[in-house]
């Protein structure tokens, strides 16, 4: 089991600071966010980011570093015509990652939906965002 703390809004991204990652994520629209954490075998562990300030989600993981791969889950409405496609089952690259590993296959596995979502997991094939030591 991993616990987050609140951490801090900014910066946006993966924020390494000597003893852990502080995690930051823009939405306005999401009911929840999942940060997923992958070890080097590609095993999945799930938490809930424990803070929202405004419209972004945050929280800090101790105890991780640099080469920490990653992922979010984010919950929220499928609205298609509200520009609103929020599906869990897809696992999302942090926007403001720096590194990303893995490459994007030509799977319809990564495909969220048109008129539903597509309930089919995405995380094993999907790339990842990669924590990186911003410090030199």
């Amino acid at each position: 089991m991993i616990a987050l703390t609140a951490g801090k809004p900014a910066p946006l991204g993966a924020s390494y600071d000597g003893k852990g990652v502080n995690f930051a994520l823009f939405s306005a629209h999401a009911e929840r966010v999942e940060l997923c954490v992958f070890d080097e075998l590609g095993n999945e562990r799930r938490v809930d980011l424990p803070a929202r300030s405004g419209d972004i989600w945050h929280g800090w993981l101790a105890d991780v570093g640099p080469g920490l791969r990653y992922g979010y889950r984010v919950h929220g409405p499928w609205d298609p015509a509200q520009g609103h496609r929020f599906n869990p089952a897809k696992l999302l690259l942090d926007p403001c990652c720096h590194q990303v590993d893995g490459g994007l296959p030509d799977d319809e596995r990564l495909h969220g939906g048109d008129r539903v979502p597509d309930g089919r997991d995405s995380a094993a094939i999907a790339p990842k965002s990669r924590v990186i030591d911003l410090h030199y």
